[in-house]
């Protein structure tokens, strides 16, 4: 193979026979087409048997140092020659180091010794020295000290002369009040007299007081800004500096297209969103390949990414396990890059079509409580109108209520209740708000859990670089909390009862996925797990206070997998 094709990876396994795809795939949901599965399976043997470089992925438990798990890309691409093979990547560094025989490139290496980053990321480091230096001065520490208890004395004394001022004031005038009507004009006029210049005392004593005080904090504080002026200026500077050459490097990053076009990473993310690429934006696998293959005249086929080693500590990720491309980073730079080239249509912007009535479990003049079909949404979402709620409200235009009291995940089917007016709803809503709503859903896991119940708590937040994924946060999630209990195991799947005590979006799905959790993903799970026919996650049991009733209503429908 020649240089300019170093990157280029043919097929060792016999793809005779295997059609090409007709366009490439969606990036953001998708389904691995056999040539990328291929790819993959070759890249994971050599990341099995290479001796290139080492890396600890947490496979290995003899290997020391920390273990981050990484992800890995492979693109199906056609040459200009008409070979057919594959390109490979990883996201972020490997092994400390961008550059690996037989990995494309980096759009731009940042770790390069002579390269504008690595020089201008030295003289920062040394403004850091010489912050390092200044900083640890205990009398700049004393100064803040004084600074920070004078302030709040000053506040309090303040404001306790305000108080008084206001309290004497209010007394003077009700004493003006009972003293017109008991003094002759003389004594009224010389006690208003008195009591002008008792009000100009406390003000001048205010005045006087606030002056002190500022008198004495401006000697603190002049002494506090000699000793930092230096450590100000150059965090200034440090700080203009880290911002060049911020914008240095997002203008480093271009990024190409299907139809030739070149855009820098900033003016993708300004066109698409209006905002500044976020940390490390373009050093992902899926552009990586994309713009190897464009630089070099090859014709993109398929793509497919895959997770190598240990997950990290907060989001669900599988070892070998295939991961469509992130959202947050990713998303407006794949909308240029596949400009130009037949890409398969957004599943997202279409929903499977339920052509049968949504089935009603229970209904009187008050409520309404349904068994919501799997891929079928609660609510219209920002490009698929048909729900639960435009259904229900369709055929039933009289109802004055919100209607949707609680919601479930698209992908869950299950049980629902409704209110047909805005009472009702506002009722229901308390009991769920404060979880004196009893919920059981069922699940299928897509293995064998060995205990027999459980108490998960992992508090949740969305990942803001993947939405709507969601990420185990114990510093800034919200509290999520399930009760499960296995069931029965059937040709290694376990069926288990989930009772979740909080609400939380893809509360239950997480919880299953999470290596703090059951470490074991619900079957059909597409963001968490792998894809199957259906999300095999069912909201079998609801018991309610009825709200106009008071009585204790439950309802129970079994899941149809």
């Amino acid at each position: 193979m020649i240089k300019k094709y170093t990157c280029f990876t043919t097929f060792d396994t016999d793809i005779t026979g295997i059609n090409l795809p007709s366009k490439f795939n969606f990036p953001f949901y998708y389904e691995p087409e056999e040539l990328s599965k291929i790819a993959a399976k070759e890249l994971q043997h050599y990341l099995e048997t290479q001796s290139d470089w080492q890396h600890n992925f947490g496979i290995d438990q003899n290997m020391e140092g920390l273990a981050i798990g990484k992800m890995f890309g492979v693109l199906v691409v056609k040459t200009q020659d008409g070979d057919l093979g594959y390109l490979s990547a990883f996201s972020g560094k490997l092994a400390n180091s961008n550059d690996h025989e037989r990995f494309v490139p980096p759009v731009f290496d940042i770790l390069k010794e002579d390269g504008f980053y690595r020089i201008e990321e030295i003289e920062i480091s040394k403004l850091n020295d010489r912050l390092a230096d200044l900083e640890p001065n205990p009398e700049i520490d004393v100064l803040y000290q004084q600074l920070s208890n004078l302030s709040s004395q000053i506040e309090k004394s303040l404001k306790d002369v305000k108080k008084k001022i206001k309290k004497t004031k209010k007394e003077r005038k009700i004493e003006r009040e009972l003293s017109v009507q008991q003094m002759d004009s003389k004594e009224y006029n010389l006690l208003l007299e008195s009591m002008h210049q008792t009000s100009l005392n406390e003000q001048f004593y205010y005045r006087e007081l606030a002056v002190y005080y500022a008198d004495k904090k401006q000697k603190i504080q002049a002494r506090y800004d000699e000793l930092t002026k230096d450590i100000v200026a150059l965090k200034e500077e440090r700080k203009t500096r880290s911002a060049i050459l911020q914008q240095k490097l997002f203008d480093a990053y271009s990024f190409k297209n299907g139809n030739g076009d070149d855009k820098s990473l900033c003016d993708i993310f300004q066109h698409k969103l209006g905002i500044n690429p976020p940390a490390a934006a373009g050093e992902c696998a899926a552009p990586k390949l994309l713009q190897y293959a464009y630089l070099h005249n090859m014709t993109p086929i398929s793509m497919a990414e895959f997770w190598w080693g240990s997950p990290p500590g907060s989001s669900v990720r599988k070892h070998g396990q295939y991961y469509p491309a992130c959202r947050g980073k990713c998303e407006p730079i794949l909308g240029h890059m596949l400009e130009g080239i037949e890409v398969d249509i957004n599943p997202m912007l279409t929903a499977p079509i339920f052509d049968e009535e949504i089935p009603v479990v229970f209904e009187d003049e008050y409520l309404m409580v349904i068994n919501k079909p799997a891929e079928f949404l609660s609510v219209p979402g920002i490009n698929i109108e048909d729900s639960v709620f435009s259904r229900i409200k369709h055929k039933n235009p009289h109802f004055t209520g919100p209607i949707i009291v609680h919601r479930l995940d698209m992908s869950t089917s299950g049980l629902m209740v409704l209110a047909k007016t805005k009472d009702v709803h506002k009722e229901l809503q308390k009991q769920f708000v404060r979880r004196q709503v009893k919920k059981r859903y069922v699940a299928l896991l897509d293995g064998v859990v060995v205990s027999e119940e459980g108490y998960i708590d992992l508090p949740l937040r969305v990942d803001l670089d993947n939405r709507p994924h969601q990420l185990v946060c114990f510093e800034h999630g919200k509290t999520a909390r399930t009760k499960w209990e296995k069931i029965e195991v059937i040709n290694s799947k376990t069926k288990v009862y989930f009772y979740p005590v909080t609400g939380r979006t893809h509360q239950l799905r997480v919880h299953a996925s999470h290596p703090k959790g059951l470490n074991m993903s619900i079957i059909g799970d597409d963001l968490y797990g792998n894809r199957s026919d259906r999300l095999y996650l069912h909201a079998e049991r609801l018991e309610i206070v009825h709200p106009i009733t008071k009585e204790t209503v439950v309802f129970k429908v079994d899941a149809d997998f």
